[in-house]
């Protein structure tokens, strides 16, 4: 008896589920392609529980016929392709005819269609792959397919489904795609039976860009030129470099209408912002992309996310053209022409030095404020600065000698020279704070203004599911509608000038740096709070002595809460010793 079987038909659709279907947005992305594909004017997508219990997606396309409704939930059955030839020039979104039969095979699926022309549509219900039912329905032209209970034929993969929240601002972000991909498509989206966005169809994918981004951000956006090379036509939108974040989850690339992430196109970015970014930083994008079909291959993905240029620098140089033309500084403005005011009746002394020509002496101006007491007071001397004592006595005896590039302050100590850095020290300061307050609620204080933060549909679910791990922080969270997060106060020890650009960058760095597992732990949350609340921290000889009273005061002074040092002492003797100074 032979080993090798070949696999039943629909075990197979649920293998190459597997692949096709890792989530409830994946159901939602193949959906929604067919329903591009199908030529749909409006979309709609309901989902009840995340999209476990229910996804639903109903689109006014070109519908289909029984007998096409039919095969259409027969794998490898597709109308996109024909021949060989075909797969190397794919203009459409879907292609290869596996995802309606591999969604059937993995839920209770219901699939209603109709063509324009047609009196009565199609109703096919289908349970597990096993085809139930198929009748008549009245229904409007269009489509539309329900998968409920998604994967309850197969407990396993069900079980490493996320909570309800991820999974639904999943299906939000695929969802959000589609809508930049295709502007001329009206996208709605149900929750629950609560709307969350409706957007309506528009001309331009600069509208759509507005309607995602907000009116705020909106204003900052800089349009890259239509750029055209070697078969590659490149557009689209950029925000300033001040933007830039640690992930890419800000850039949204659609190559001849298909969302994609490829790491040619990132990188391009990030060259074209060159000198304008620091290092680990993205910029937000928008970059809509358009390839001769023969010079990409899009079948190199299960999820068709990533693609293989044939020619990936002509990509490349399409892409930093663009970027460096939207960037460049617009030319100065043509300078106005000078009208010279007619000169002042002023007194002058003339003065004869000969006959070709006299010379005219202006008055000397008079300083009116002037104060000879002011200008003869003598400028307080660095040892005056000095003889600050330090407000507790664990301070060691340190005598203050002067600033070193305006960065580190030079201290003498009784062995030898001190470098004190002060960025260093007030992290320290900070991170103790906030990490040791004997179990009492952390004293905070309350944004006079709530700060508003437009996210990732995905993180914002992160941050309001941790939000008590940031109240004990001191930042108090929660959701403000759509994807908007409202902080509503600071740790008290914390002082900075903009709250809003501190909070966008610690946002940024908690969500995109770190393991999952360790993203929001009090150590790791102080330790950047303290980070970024120190850069600003300028240092002042007349601060220098209560701000060591400060860090003294503290469990481990010597070292900031990364392991930078606070102070380095070099020693009389190794100064001695590099001097080639021998002392008797």
């Amino acid at each position: 008896m032979p080993k090798i079987r070949v696999l039943p038909d629909i075990l197979a659709s649920q293998v190459a589920a597997g692949e096709v279907v890792e989530r409830p947005a994946s159901v939602v992305k193949e959906l929604v392609e067919n329903s591009i594909d199908a030529g749909a004017q409006e979309i709609r997508v309901d989902m009840d529980r995340g999209g476990s219990a229910l996804i639903r997606v109903s689109d006014d396309g070109c519908g289909m016929s029984r007998e096409d409704a039919l095969l259409s939930l027969e794998r490898h059955a597709t109308s996109k392709l024909r021949t060989a030839g075909d797969l190397a020039a794919i203009l459409t979104l879907g292609f290869r005819g596996e995802a309606v039969p591999s969604i059937a095979s993995v839920s209770r699926f219901r699939l209603v269609t109709r063509e324009k022309d047609a009196v009565a549509g199609t109703e096919i219900v289908v349970d597990g792959g096993r085809v139930n039912d198929v009748r008549d329905a009245g229904c409007a032209p269009g489509t539309v397919i329900e998968a409920k209970s998604l994967f309850f034929n197969m407990p396993a993969r069900r079980k490493f489904l996320r909570a309800e929240t991820t999974e639904a601002a999943h299906v939000e972000h695929q969802l959000r795609l589609h809508a930049l991909a295709a502007p001329w498509v009206r996208f709605r989206l149900r929750r629950d039976d609560r709307e969350v966005f409706d957007l309506p169809a528009v001309a331009k994918p600069l509208d759509r860009v507005r309607q995602l981004l907000g009116t705020d951000l909106s204003r900052e956006l800089i349009s890259l030129p239509l750029t055209h090379g070697n078969g590659v036509t490149v557009e689209g939108y950029v925000l300033p470099a001040s933007h830039a974040r640690k992930g890419r989850r800000h850039q949204f690339v659609f190559l001849n209408g298909r969302p994609v992430e490829d790491s040619v196109i990132s990188r391009a970015l990030a060259e074209g912002f060159r000198g304008a970014l620091a290092d680990g930083l993205h910029p937000a994008a928008w970059l809509w992309i358009e390839l001769e079909p023969t010079l990409v291959d899009v079948n190199v993905h299960p999820a068709k996310r990533e693609v293989r240029f044939h020619k990936p620098l002509d990509v490349r140089d399409a892409i930093l053209d663009a970027v460096l033309a939207g960037l460049k500084p617009a030319p100065p403005p043509a300078p106005l022409p000078v009208v010279r005011p007619p000169l002042p009746d002023l007194a002058v002394d003339v003065v004869e030095t000969a006959p070709s020509r006299t010379v005219f002496r202006a008055p000397q101006p008079v300083l009116a404020n002037w104060d000879q007491a002011t200008a003869s007071a003598p400028v307080p001397q660095l040892e005056e600065m000095a003889t600050l004592e330090p407000a507790v006595g664990a301070v060691p005896d340190f005598r203050i000698i002067g600033l070193l590039h305006q960065r580190y302050v030079l201290l003498e100590s009784g062995d030898g020279l001190v470098l004190f850095d002060p960025k260093a020290a007030r992290e320290r300061i900070i991170f103790e704070k906030l990490t040791q307050h004997d179990g009492t609620a952390l004293e905070t204080q309350g944004l006079l203004m709530p700060v508003l933060l437009e996210l990732d549909p995905r993180d914002l679910d992160l941050v309001i599911r941790e939000r008590m791990a940031l109240q004990e922080a001191g930042i108090e969270v929660e959701a403000f509608g759509g994807n908007t997060l409202q902080i509503r106060s600071l740790p008290a020890c914390v002082t900075v000038e903009d709250p809003r650009a501190f909070l966008g960058a610690l946002m940024d760095e908690l969500l995109h740096e770190s393991s999952p597992g360790v993203r929001f732990a009090l150590s790791r949350v102080a330790k950047i709070i303290a980070k970024r609340a120190a850069m600003p921290v300028q240092p002042r000889l007349a601060e220098t002595m209560p701000l060591l009273a400060e860090l003294f005061a503290c469990d481990l002074p010597y070292c900031a809460a990364d392991g930078r040092p606070t102070l380095s002492e070099f020693g009389m003797r190794e100064l001695d010793r590099r001097f080639g100074v021998s002392r008797g």
